[in-house]
């Protein structure tokens, strides 16, 4: 009999708790994640619901929903499946919207001293949805083990979602264009946060949306970040807007400083659509030195916010829009402090006109901007209600893309990157900006 015959063989013997008094056992917790992590890999995409409602209700959950936003970011839409519950909910008058909208867990009280948990699923920092289910009794242990169980559901539709529709028609609350549907294939996804910066954008009308997109990349202490609205409407200017997401991620990944960028970039719009443009905004923020760098080729000056209020515009020598050929691109610098947003947006947005023929203009812009910056919102929230205030002050009159992306800087990197706290450090601090009691954990 060989020498640990005898030994448990539920105990790992090479693996070692790397916290003090942590257990190196499998805990309940490890079972449940570890199981579905198990089961997940070879399970079909319509199964994932009803495999997640399963797992939760094997130990003492049930009603499971799992709701999911729609493209245009009013709705919440429900999951369907065997064991899943729910039905479509507003996000702005909804605890599940609460969850979705605060980024935090948010708790109802029931009858008997049971508690529905509503928990926002992130896939890192882009909102996929929220998870919801009841229990007979909650501590903190339980709502560790929750807030990781939506972490991981997140995951598993994200990456389902690479080859399959299934997802995308739960979120499709309305008749998508093809020239929307193109684009949305194309963009990254729609919200970006870690310790140093924050992004989010918002493309409107959601659902018919033609010419307008934006893309971008963290490398290394660099946010690469790139707007552009393709001359035109509907598919012929949705295959534009492709094609220079094209070229921006390959100018870009070559190593291309940015008047290199602009040069590839417009080159190649010439080639490809003769007599077409394409007016952009080309940037890079150090987050090490809060040094932003940009070129604009057409586009509205981005508006820059400190503390709640429109401090002015990033303003400068415009460059010719991509596509002319052969212009010199002029770069500008700014230097943001912490906490500094720069509002980056299309045409559409202040050139609607109104009933009368008068412009929406920039000064209602500022004035919704600031609206909705000063209530210390998250920047994917402060984007949603932006989009949406926009949308209902020009009343619903979308006759060109009207498109926005939002950029914080946080502040340089911080020396303790992999501390093993950092996350509950942050968390405690996105809980103290939220709205309500301070917690950002309602009941």
């Amino acid at each position: 009999m060989p020498a640990d015959a005898t030994m448990d063989a539920s105990e790992p013997i090479g693996f070692r708790s790397g916290v003090v008094r942590q257990p190196t056992a499998e805990s309940m917790g490890e079972a449940l994640l570890g199981s579905l992590l198990d089961r997940a890999h070879l399970i079909p995409p319509r199964l994932v619901g009803p495999l997640v409602a399963q797992e939760i209700e094997a130990i003492g959950g049930s009603d499971v929903a799992i709701h999911l936003q729609d493209y245009d970011q009013v709705h919440l839409q429900p999951l369907q499946g065997e064991g899943l519950v729910g039905g479509r909910v507003l996000i702005d008058s909804s605890l599940a919207g609460r969850a979705f909208t605060t980024d935090t867990p948010v708790e109802e009280d029931l009858a008997g001293g049971a508690v529905r948990m509503y928990l926002p699923m992130l896939d890192g920092s882009d909102r996929i949805g929220v998870l919801s289910l009841r229990l007979p009794a909650v501590n903190d242990a339980d709502r560790r083990l929750a807030r990781r169980l939506a972490g991981l559901v997140a995951d598993l539709i994200v990456t389902k979602s690479g080859y399959t529709d299934t997802f995308a028609r739960f979120r499709t609350a309305q008749p998508m264009s093809l020239a929307a549907h193109l684009l949305r294939r194309a963009l990254p996804p729609l919200t970006m946060t870690n310790p140093d910066v924050e992004l989010a954008g918002i493309l409107e009308p959601a659902y018919q949306v033609g010419g307008d997109s934006f893309d971008y990349a963290m490398n290394e202490h660099v946010l690469h970040f790139g707007m552009f609205d393709a001359m035109g409407h509907g598919l012929e200017a949705a295959t534009m807007a492709t094609v220079v997401i094209a070229a921006y991620r390959h100018g870009r990944l070559s190593g291309a400083g940015l008047p290199e960028l602009y040069a590839s970039m417009d080159r190649i719009v010439a080639e490809t659509f003769p007599g077409r443009f394409t007016t952009a905004q080309i940037g890079e923020l150090d987050i090490e030195r809060g040094e932003l760098t940009w070129i604009n080729a057409g586009h509205p000056a981005p508006l820059w916010v400190r503390n709640g209020r429109v401090i002015g515009e990033l303003t400068g020598t415009t460059t010719r829009p991509i596509g002319f050929g052969g212009a010199r691109a002029q770069v500008m610098a700014a230097h943001l402090q912490p906490g500094d947003r720069v509002l980056v947006f299309t045409d559409g947005v202040v050139e609607e006109r109104l009933e009368g023929g008068e412009q929406f203009g920039e000064a209602r812009l500022r004035h919704i901007l600031e609206r909705t910056s000063g209530d210390r919102l998250p920047v994917a929230e402060s984007v949603r209600r932006l989009s949406h205030a926009l949308m209902a002050a020009r009343y619903g009159r979308t006759s060109d893309d009207a498109s926005l992306l939002l950029i914080e800087y946080k502040g340089p990197p911080r020396d303790d990157e992999l501390a093993v706290n950092l996350v509950e450090t942050l968390r405690a601090g996105w809980r103290g900006s939220v709205p309500g009691d301070g917690t950002g954990e309602g009941r």
